[in-house]
């Protein structure tokens, strides 16, 4: 057995310790649900191959819960079945948040002691992303989650320019604004847009300011992986469920290290 290849269990193994399997009925039985298209018209040789591709994904047995078809030469699929894989919680990684989450009055207070000015923020939808839903979320005051947006703080100035910015627009505007911090959303991810439009982003900024100027570059959206700003040469990524204090407190934390460096 290759060390790439989960190992094939039975579904009444429990799971120990640290390792585990998917939840369904009862405990350790693997059971796991998942949706996808194939390229085939609906019919029974359709159904056989959405089959085949789940077992081949380590469903085993795999039961057809749901075909429709989407046009005439694509077919959806729900499939059900227990996992034969297992999931060691030792080797799951993630990112720690590193700095405190501060309230709306102590990140006024932070900046207000620190830059002794307002901290100006400029946002953006780069590229042909119209979906402007997370960058509001996060810039205006009526915010997310039950908080206000940066608008509400008194301490930093915000410029939303909006969906579908081009990147050389965006530049200018924050060399124009001074921008301590570019905040960006990128909801569309097909063909991984957002992976190369914050790429672009990113070196166009660094092109464009002296080294050790650069604003703060922050990528916010759904689809982006932890942990993969040095690949993408911003300073910090924002998942989904990111509240506008999480974002406050990091520019807070930020803009405070990056002028300790510079002291």
């Amino acid at each position: 057995m290759s060390p790439q290849t989960s190992p094939k269990v039975s579904p009444d193994a429990p799971a120990q310790g640290s390792i585990i399997r998917p939840y369904g009925d009862t405990t350790g039985d693997g059971m796991v649900q998942m949706s996808f298209t194939l390229p085939v018209p609906h019919d029974k040789k359709a159904e056989g191959a959405a089959l085949q591709l789940a077992r081949k994904m380590g469903l085993d047995p795999a039961l057809l819960v749901h075909a429709k078809a989407m046009g005439p030469d694509f077919t959806f699929f729900v499939v059900y079945g227990s996992s034969t894989h297992l999931v060691n919680l030792d080797d799951v990684h993630v990112v720690e948040r590193e700095y405190p989450l501060l309230s709306a009055k102590d990140a006024n207070m932070a900046i207000k002691k620190h830059l002794r000015r307002k901290l100006v923020v400029v946002g953006a939808c780069i590229g042909t992303d119209a979906h402007t839903v997370g960058i509001d979320a996060i810039l205006n005051i009526k915010g997310f989650a039950g908080e206000k947006g940066l608008e509400y703080y008194r301490e930093i100035k915000v410029v939303n320019l909006g969906a579908q910015v081009l990147v050389p627009d965006l530049v200018a505007r924050a060399r124009a604004e001074k921008a301590d911090a570019v905040l960006v959303s990128q909801v569309v991810t097909q063909k991984d847009a957002h992976i190369h439009n914050t790429t672009q982003m990113s070196a166009a900024f660094r092109e464009a300011y002296p080294a050790g100027q650069v604003p703060v570059l922050i990528a916010g959206g759904p689809r982006f992986e932890d942990g993969s700003e040095k690949a993408l040469g911003v300073d910090r990524i924002f998942g989904r469920g990111t509240t506008p204090g999480e974002v406050a407190s990091y520019l807070v934390h930020e803009m405070t290290q990056r002028k300790a460096r510079k002291s």
